[in-house]
């Protein structure tokens, strides 16, 4: 079993920066995929960032040039976000995929709002 949790989510204004973090716990397999997604109110939850077990990273279109997803370490994967907009305003969570299995965090909201 796998657990994921996030932390770092808060109300930030227009072009400021968060760092979400997500910590993982349990059978942690060498092979996998972290993302980061995110859901907005009424909107369906979309992919934001990826990283790999090669550290291979891909964003969504979005997000390019203003999120950064980077391997702290073996257990933490951070999404740093930073130029904030108010259509970043979701509920993100942190994802990972081993062993044909896929893993939810309970996720954490970031709100962008002056």
């Amino acid at each position: 079993q796998v657990h994921l949790e996030e932390s770092g989510g808060g109300l930030v204004q227009p072009g400021g920066s968060l760092r979400l973090s997500c910590v993982v716990s349990g059978d942690i397999a060498t092979i996998h995929i972290m993302n980061w997604y995110r859901q907005a109110p009424g909107k369906q939850r979309e992919l934001v960032a990826t990283i790999d077990h090669n550290r291979t990273t891909n964003y969504a279109d979005s997000v390019k040039g203003r999120f950064t997803i980077i391997r702290d370490n073996a257990k933490t994967t951070s999404l740093q976000m930073n130029g904030l907009k108010p259509e970043d305003t979701a509920v993100y969570y942190c994802n990972r995929l081993q062993n044909g299995l896929t893993y939810w965090g309970q996720g954490t909201q970031v709100t962008v709002s002056s």
